[in-house]
């Protein structure tokens, strides 16, 4: 009971992981190669090709049968260029998007 309870949550938490990982390579990928230099960050390819490998090292490390499962706990450290990313590097691109719409914050006056 308990070792089926430890597999699905180590199931749970894997693809956790690389939804974080798969979110943070499609944000890097759609950001313009100027923001990252004029924010004075590493390169749009340096982070995306370490994104893009997090990426597949956190599929490689699914539970089967979706991946191999032959990471076992390592896939816990893919996730870190990830974080970086979302915690650091997003940020300082830009992050934040403007609000559409005619309320309070997206309104600019006029016609």
């Amino acid at each position: 009971m308990f070792a089926s309870l430890q597999q699905f949550l180590l199931a749970l938490i894997t693809v956790v992981l690389l939804a974080v990982e798969v979110y943070s390579l499609v944000d890097a990928l759609r950001r313009p190669a100027a923001a990252f230099v004029s924010a004075g960050k590493r390169t749009k390819n340096f982070w995306s090709a370490l994104l893009a490998i997090a990426a597949v090292l956190g599929f490689i490390g699914l539970t089967p049968p979706l991946g191999g499962g032959f990471l076992g706990l390592a896939v816990l450290f893919a996730v870190i260029p990830a974080m970086i990313y979302l915690s650091d590097v997003r940020p300082a691109l830009g992050g934040r998007r403007r609000p559409r719409g005619g309320g309070p914050s997206g309104s600019r006056g006029g016609w």
